[in-house]
């Protein structure tokens, strides 16, 4: 009875959607997002499909709080590390128009030795660094392709203090403390304001008026709180600072267009846009998490699977893909494409407990991809599509 009432509302509380899509196609989807939706216990989730580059449906299901107000096409939910694919797009139009050089020693772009400038909240504590001065061997692409030899972040050190736990550049390590680093380089280096830099080239480029790196008040009239996995809700945060790594909101109509237009290429030159998904360092890992673990043995590494510029890339059985995702305790992200007939989906789901459900409803849009979901999510059990 509980799953019939669920699935009931999931139908009810579902947006309208773009005709581009075949009915049947769009019929299939529907009720394989039902079927998750009940398995999983998730209460919200909103999907998007593109094709040849194009927005071809998108469509939002379930609640967005705990009152049952409906999740809509222009919700705004929590991007969390999607950021971080926005932010490397962003900082490859600087490198293109010859801003910064993705190669450069981030040395070039202070005034001071990094680990002169004082810690403050915005940024890393830098100071940490003290003495050690490999540093200096950091430059953007190795910072957005995650082989900075930092943690995630500082504070999750057993002491709360930064340090590198290998030569940068020498090894896949993920790091949102990296990105903030490069955010530092461009802002007290370069003088530039990223969020700034973000609308103008991103946000207002593709017509995501609902999407900001820091709250907005006319947010709070459609916003998406989270539940995690207990099922106990969250109320969503109003971010006061802008943080590469992760402080994006938007909704699934907004990020769907941001979508179709980076795998068209729109801002970028061919070269450009190639070398963000180009594999810039391979994954030696068993998984994403635990981020400093030891890596596999050659043999037992997937050959094709590596860090491009702010998302990972892989190989499969329809050729080249590219997928990135974003996580909190309420926030379950991906968004995932194959470069052959530039098609891509993307699940955003102010529910964690909807993460399971993203490899069945990826293959259901996509075909099989290849897509490295276990490597990914760990021991997460995934639901079977039934």
């Amino acid at each position: 009875m509980i799953r019939i009432a669920l699935a009931a509302a999931v139908a009810l509380a579902a947006s309208s959607a773009s005709a581009a899509v075949p009915a049947k196609r769009a019929a299939q989807i529907d009720a394989a997002v039902a079927r998750a939706m009940t398995a999983t216990r998730a209460e919200g989730l909103a999907l998007a499909v593109i094709e040849d580059g194009q927005v071809a449906y998108v469509k939002s299901y379930g609640k967005r709080n705990a009152a049952g107000a409906p999740l809509e096409p222009q919700t705004v939910m929590y991007g969390a590390s999607l950021t971080k694919a926005v932010f490397a797009y962003t900082v490859m139009q600087l490198a293109e128009e010859g801003v910064i050089d993705l190669d450069a020693s981030i040395a070039t772009y202070l005034d001071k030795p990094l680990t002169d400038y004082p810690n403050e909240d915005k940024y890393g504590p830098w100071r940490d660094l003290a003495g050690d001065e490999r540093w200096r061997a950091l430059t953007p692409r190795i910072l957005l392709s995650h082989g900075s030899g930092f943690a995630n972040f500082a504070f999750l050190e057993p002491d709360e203090k930064l340090r590198f736990h290998f030569d940068p550049g020498s090894r896949y390590a993920y790091s949102g403390e990296g990105l903030i680093l490069l955010q530092f380089v461009l802002e007290r280096g370069l003088g530039l304001d990223v969020g700034r830099e973000m609308q103008r080239r991103v946000f207002d480029r593709f017509g995501m008026t609902d999407t900001s790196m820091i709250w907005r008040p006319d947010f709070a009239s459609n916003l998406a709180d989270g539940w995690d996995l207990q099922g106990k809700t969250e109320p969503h945060d109003e971010r006061g600072r802008v943080r590469a790594a992760g402080s994006m909101d938007t909704t699934i109509a907004d990020f769907a267009r941001f979508a179709a237009g980076y795998v068209r290429g729109e801002g970028l030159s061919p070269k450009g846009r190639a070398e963000l998904v180009r594999p810039q360092r391979p994954i030696t890992t068993a998984s994403q998490f635990p981020t400093l673990q030891p890596e596999l043995p050659p043999a037992e590494r997937r050959a094709d699977l590596a860090a491009g510029l702010g998302l990972v890339v892989f190989d499969g059985p329809q050729g080249p893909g590219f997928f990135k995702t974003g996580h909190n305790d309420t926030t379950g992200n991906v968004w995932m494409c194959v470069e052959r007939g530039r098609r891509c989906v993307v699940m955003l789901a102010n529910d964690v407990r909807a993460e399971a459900a993203f490899p069945a409803l990826a293959k259901l849009v996509l075909g099989e991809t290849g897509a490295p979901w276990k490597w990914e999510y760990g021991d997460l059990t995934f639901w079977d599509g039934r």
